[in-house]
């Protein structure tokens, strides 16, 4: 059939604080935590001593195309 649904993601993104944020993905045991570092930290003016690095969700969009 043309246009069947094969697959869903059940992925659940949860907001902790500012810009952090824990996603409980598929098959993953531990959830991920998507932030901001370096130049986009300092674009959204959000201080690296408040909160940690961690890679953005663009970061994670990008590595996953390149696979």
């Amino acid at each position: 059939m043309v246009g069947e649904v094969v697959y869903t993601s059940k992925a659940q993104i949860e907001r902790v604080k500012g810009p952090l944020r824990r996603a409980y993905l598929p098959v993953e045991a531990e959830p991920v935590f998507f932030g901001v570092h370096s130049e986009v930290a300092e674009h959204y003016k959000v201080d690296p001593n408040v909160y940690e690095p961690h890679a953005t969700t663009l970061d994670y969009l990008v590595a996953s195309a390149a696979g």
